[in-house]
């Protein structure tokens, strides 16, 4: 079954988002726990979250992803960022294990200045902390475009993070294919050769979902910028054999394109001619 879904907002609570899901030919969705600038979250209410196991258990929405906020950075010089860092993460996963089957899925972080192994070393030993034994939430690295002092451009680096992970049953990686292109993975003319390096260097069994996005820029750009599907420099060629490829047609996959919930209806309309079904 094709898995495909958009970035929705839960605003109105985790039911309406399922059923709005639906609505647009979905079977997933991501969101966002609380602002993506931070703050405060809203309460979990009981009711809406055995409304939303129910839905779950009736239609074919089988698993949903969180999104961190992207003020979180674990790898910052700043002690007060990354206490800061800590304190929202701990209380996004004590809410998301409240969830059924979820994911959360979150930018590593940028060294500013202090070097890559640092970072890693600062992320790892955040994830060390965080992460419990009975958590039923799996925690996803995103692969990063390479912006600034960013980790995660390379999947050495996303590798290194996780063998350092000392409970690493509970952590995953989201693949993002605007990210990897405009870092230097050429997913547009060589495909079977990136995920043979990212199985080399990571492992398959290690992906867990895809932010499936065209970019407005090219390889190598280190740009970071989303664009509609078929739009971009990736283009539909490229987006058709990922969504297709036996390593990846199985995974979830979810848009951020730069687009209304009308945009995305249409793009898993699109999309949904274009996969092929076993």
């Amino acid at each position: 079954m094709f898995t495909i879904g958009a970035h929705l907002s839960i605003n109105k609570g985790f039911e309406n988002i399922g059923l709005e899901a639906l609505s647009i030919d979905a079977n997933t969705f991501q969101f966002f726990p609380r602002s993506p600038r931070g703050g405060k979250a809203k309460d979990l209410v009981p009711e809406d979250i055995s409304k939303l196991e129910e839905l779950m258990s009736n239609t074919d929405i089988d698993v949903i992803l969180a999104h961190a906020p992207y003020v979180i950075n674990l790898a910052s010089k700043s002690e007060k960022t990354r206490n800061n860092a800590y304190e929202l993460f701990e209380d996004d996963l004590k809410r998301l294990d409240q969830l059924p089957n979820n994911m959360y899925n979150f930018h590593p972080g940028s060294h500013v200045g202090q070097g890559v192994e640092k970072g890693i070393e600062l992320i790892s030993d955040s994830l060390n902390k965080l992460i419990k034994e009975d958590q039923k939430t799996t925690i996803l690295l995103e692969t990063m475009a390479g912006k600034g002092t960013e980790i995660g451009r390379k999947f050495e680096e996303l590798d290194s993070i996780i063998e350092k992970v000392d409970v690493d049953d509970k952590i995953g990686v989201c693949l993002d294919t605007c990210h990897v292109y405009d870092g230097g993975y050429d997913i547009k003319n060589d495909l079977d050769g990136v995920i043979d390096e990212f199985d080399s260097i990571i492992g398959l069994d290690r992906l867990k979902a895809i932010h499936l996005n065209d970019s407005k820029f090219g390889l190598n750009s280190h740009k970071d910028r989303h664009e509609k599907i078929g739009l971009g420099e990736l283009g539909l060629e490229a987006i058709t054999e990922i969504i297709n490829h036996r390593s990846l047609k199985d995974l979830p996959f979810y848009l951020e394109t730069p687009n209304d919930v009308a945009g995305y209806q249409e793009e898993i309309k699109l999309l949904r001619g274009l996969k092929i079904e076993d």
